[in-house]
């Protein structure tokens, strides 16, 4: 199964999960009210924000390399920095933008190690470079512009609208543009060994991912503070390598973990330091 209609499963599956979620609490169950009274923005934001946003993540992979990709999307921190303060005039302190470009060094040096050749592969990967990067950006747009929404109607009811409208608007642009049209009904045809992985995927990788994810950025005081913790996902990763799969990490990534690591909770724990440094 190619990676386009592998998104599509994941989002049309964990938009079922967040419908069947919202619908049995009550205090989620009135999906209407917000699209009634906002639907003007609801809409083209799900669709530019997720749909437009994860067809061009899709679509680099056909020009640029996954290093290249990965590296890019993990920018999106940076975008919800840059547009935080224009949007909900929220002021982004210097200190933030130290750590934040430490931790895309230490990103970008956790995911090129060994990769350089590949990251300055030439001619169309030109392309996947924008496009991924136009990627981080939309999805650090709907972040920042979606907050007064889930704000408003609960980030719970916001996130299952959008992310149901952006799963038919990437069944949609998938089928138009890749010719897959992917048959919600043939799930069930499917050999058993091939349904749980997709399920799997869909409830946990978007279902309670995407809820926890979008749900914290909107309760949090500073969108832009909480948006930093993406930065460790890489660092994750490799920490679940070394853990389970035994890889052995390199002393540059070894150093960019540190970079990383400490970058984020610098920035986290900045506002406790602060108070504790100045003179009584």
């Amino acid at each position: 199964m190619a990676d386009p209609e592998v998104s599509v499963w994941r989002y049309l599956i964990g938009a079922a999960g967040l419908l069947v979620w919202s619908l049995l609490r009550s205090d989620t169950r009135d999906l209407m009210t917000p699209l009634k009274e906002d639907w003007r923005m609801l809409v083209p934001l799900s669709l530019i924000g997720i749909s437009l946003a994860y067809l061009f993540f899709h679509w680099s992979l056909d020009f640029a390399s996954v290093i290249q990709v990965a590296t890019l999307v993990t920018t999106i921190p940076i975008f919800v920095g840059l547009l935080n303060p224009a949007v909900n005039r929220t002021p982004v302190s210097t200190v933030k933008l130290i750590t934040g470009l430490l931790a895309v060094a230490g990103v970008a040096a956790l995911l090129t190690d060994g990769y350089l050749d590949v990251l300055t592969a030439g001619g169309a990967s030109l392309w996947g470079v924008l496009m991924a990067l136009l990627c981080a950006a939309l999805v650090a747009a709907y972040s920042v512009i979606a907050k007064p929404l889930m704000v408003r109607h609960g980030g719970m009811r916001i996130t299952t609208i959008a992310i149901a409208i952006g799963a038919v608007g990437l069944w949609a642009g998938v089928g138009a543009f890749w010719g897959t049209w992917v048959n919600p009904v043939s799930l069930a045809g499917m050999q058993p060994d091939a349904v749980w992985p997709l399920v799997v995927l869909g409830l946990w990788n978007t279902t309670i991912t995407q809820l926890l994810w979008l749900g914290g950025l909107a309760a949090a005081t500073d969108m832009t503070r909480a948006s930093y913790l993406f930065f460790l996902k890489p660092v994750i990763a490799a920490g679940l390598a070394i853990a389970f799969l035994g890889d052995s990490p390199t002393w540059l990534q070894f150093a960019a973990i540190i970079v990383v690591s400490g970058s984020v909770f610098f920035e986290v724990f900045w506002p406790q330091r602060q108070p504790a440094a100045s003179p009584k």
